[in-house]
């Protein structure tokens, strides 16, 4: 079996509601690159306003360096969905499934946009060279460097994919509507704990999830991940 097919009581993909999609993710990819284009320059040129921006708004989310224990265990919590091992977590059974189906291409691309996420943001981290906050108990505890935040890029590109696969699935606009909320929440969510923990900068989150959203779609149009592709799962 070379593609698995849902029904959701429409008819097939239309070349109409496909190329539709598709100039949205081109367009989209191209307004997040442009945004994490812009950030890294700042950050590399030492823009006073962006500079001081993310200092204000550092200053106001730190949650301190003499915050309970409590809480910073809760911040680890929320904050994990960001973390490479989540992502495989999660996305090994539905590569296990992809597989059972033959639906090669599919599963191509989920290895690709999920497993290469990281250390691409890494090779732009060594490439802006940002420092991160200087918390004691934030930042200023890691030797790694700051812009973009690969927790804001690495859950960007969880939900995005989780998102893109389960489309087909969800039949009613207002199933699609609840997913695409939950998701944003929660790609929201970790972004705020990074600020909260103090170990990253508003520009490094705002990167991050640029980047996360720029790399998944992309990878998406590359491999035909989109209504009517040949990765689609319908």
């Amino acid at each position: 079996m070379g593609r698995w097919s849902f029904n959701d009581g429409n008819a097939a993909v239309t070349p109409r509601r496909a190329s539709r999609a598709s100039r949205a993710a081109v367009l989209c990819t191209a307004v997040c690159l442009i945004v994490l284009a812009l950030l890294g320059a700042g950050v590399r040129s030492s823009f006073g306003p962006q500079l001081r921006l993310d200092a204000a708004v550092s200053e106001a989310l730190y949650a301190g360096d003499h915050r309970a224990a409590a809480l910073d265990e809760l911040l680890t919590v929320l904050t994990a969905p960001g973390l490479s091992w989540v992502r495989f977590v999660v996305f090994l059974p539905v590569l296990a499934w992809l597989v059972r189906r033959r639906l090669w291409w599919t599963a191509a691309w989920v290895v690709t946009a999920v497993v290469l996420v990281a250390p691409l943001t890494t090779a732009l981290k060594e490439y802006f060279g940002r420092i991160r906050p200087p918390f004691v108990e934030g930042g200023a505890r890691l030797e790694s460097l700051s812009f973009p935040s690969g927790h804001s890029s690495g859950i960007t590109t969880l939900v995005a994919v989780a998102l893109i696969l389960a489309w087909p699935l969800l039949g009613t606009r207002r199933a699609r509507l609840g997913a695409l909320c939950a998701g944003a929440g929660l790609v929201l969510l970790v972004g705020l704990t990074r600020m909260w923990l103090g170990v990253h900068f508003l520009s490094d989150v705002v990167g991050g999830w640029a980047f996360g959203l720029a790399w998944t779609l992309g990878t998406a149009l590359l491999f035909g991940a989109f209504p009517g592709g040949r990765a689609a799962l319908r």
